[in-house]
């Protein structure tokens, strides 16, 4: 009888987590569990974008546990793009499953159906120059590329790490599950690292680019938008922009649905669910799949250093460009665009606008920018989903 015990107890050890993890130290492991409770704690204590944060954290976590098998990278790394649903369905884990939503694009397409079904166009209907404001501040991401293969890296994986330019955290997992899939994790982490710190980013370079005179620029109240421009508009911009990249047209197409549903003001119970329930579900898939990605063997590289920079460095010169635009506006006008709502070109919705409006009050604490900033904000959003559509036209 004590045998069988003993023979029990050794079992259990010898299927354990805990056996390896003591017999091999293996300490890139160790040392992910320990970045996956730095970022946990981010989320919870700093408040860093923990609705995705904390998902993709605990996801680092989950796929770095020894033995847990949750996590097969190797099964999403075909260079054609194929998945061996035979070795998935007989050997794959949970998060294996999940990712499937990530691998074939179902999950950043979600997500911008529900931004879709949050957003006002109204600023961006009412001021179309905002466009250019949007459009302007993509010019990071194009920047960083030209910089990432500066670095060595090559043309695909330059491109996904150039996306990050553009604050838009689906978008830039949108581009990278096909053009960069092993490292997916280093991408998507530094996204939303950046787009939860845009309020100590954006700042100084703002103040940096601009005067005080600028800054202080009380622009006009913005003309009213009807309800026939409203629903028009997310119509014709899908057909638009879906005939000259067509590549584009999933996340686009999405974002558009949603904001017509909204508009439509005649399928409230489908707005609802996708602005509530469906949005948080898919945020907790696609944060806890990409974050299985994080894995040892592709996070902790060299790669990851650089991409991290990089992404920074996107980020960084996606303000700047928005900026610097705003300020040609504010001399082609004669001093009637305050140049800071420029910087809210970047996708990361609605806190750029928000910073924009902070900056602009400290100046002129009668000033309200914060709906002037709005048409360039969701002016970045579409503006991502079209440089990620041309990257993916260009390199997939």
């Amino acid at each position: 009888m004590f045998e069988v015990f003993i023979e029990t107890i050794q079992g259990i050890w010898g299927s354990s987590g805990l056996r390896v993890l003591v017999e091999t130290i293996d300490w890139q492991a160790i040392l992910m569990i320990a970045i996956s409770f730095v970022l946990m704690y981010l989320a919870v204590v700093k408040g860093f974008e923990p609705l995705l944060l904390l998902p993709i954290a605990f996801g680092m976590f989950l796929t770095n546990l020894p033995m847990a098998e949750m996590f097969h990278m190797e099964f999403f790394t075909d260079p054609k793009g194929n998945i061996p649903w035979g070795e998935l369905l007989h050997d794959g884990g949970l998060l294996d499953f999940l990712y499937i939503g990530v691998k074939l694009g179902i999950y950043p397409s979600l997500i911008f159906l529900g931004i879709g079904a949050m957003t006002d166009f109204g600023p961006l209907i009412a001021n179309p120059k905002s466009f250019l404001l949007g459009a302007a501040a993509q010019a990071g991401i194009f920047l960083t590329f030209l910089g990432a293969i500066a670095l060595g890296f090559s043309y695909d994986i330059a491109a996904a790490i150039g996306i990050i330019g553009g604050a838009d955290g689906p978008t830039a997992i949108y581009v990278a599950k096909t053009l960069a899939p092993t490292l997916l994790g280093s991408i998507a982490i530094a996204a939303y690292s950046y787009m939860a710190l845009v309020p100590m980013i954006q700042p100084p370079i703002m103040k940096a680019l601009t005067t005080k005179k600028e800054r202080a620029v009380v622009m006009q109240q913005l003309r009213p938008v009807t309800k026939t421009e409203k629903i028009l508009f997310p119509i014709f911009v899908t057909l638009i922009i879906s005939l000259l990249v067509p590549s584009a047209t999933p996340l686009l197409g999405m974002l558009m649905l949603g904001n017509l549903m909204k508009e439509s003001g005649m399928v409230d119970r489908l707005v609802k669910t996708a602005q509530n329930e469906l949005m948080n579900i898919v945020t907790i898939f696609l944060g806890v799949s990409v974050g299985a990605t994080a894995t040892a063997n592709y996070f902790l590289t060299w790669e990851t250093i650089k991409i991290i920079v990089l992404g920074l460095i996107a980020f960084c010169m996606g303000t700047a460009c928005g900026v610097l635009f705003g300020k040609i506006m504010y001399i082609a006008t004669k001093g009637k665009v305050n140049p800071l709502i420029g910087s809210a070109g970047v996708s990361a919705v609605p806190m750029a606008a928000r910073v924009a409006q902070k900056v602009g009050a400290e100046e002129n604490p009668t000033n309200f920018l914060l709906m002037h900033a709005m048409g360039p904000n969701v002016a970045g959003v579409i503006g991502s989903a079209v440089a990620a559509g041309v990257l993916l036209s260009i390199f997939a």
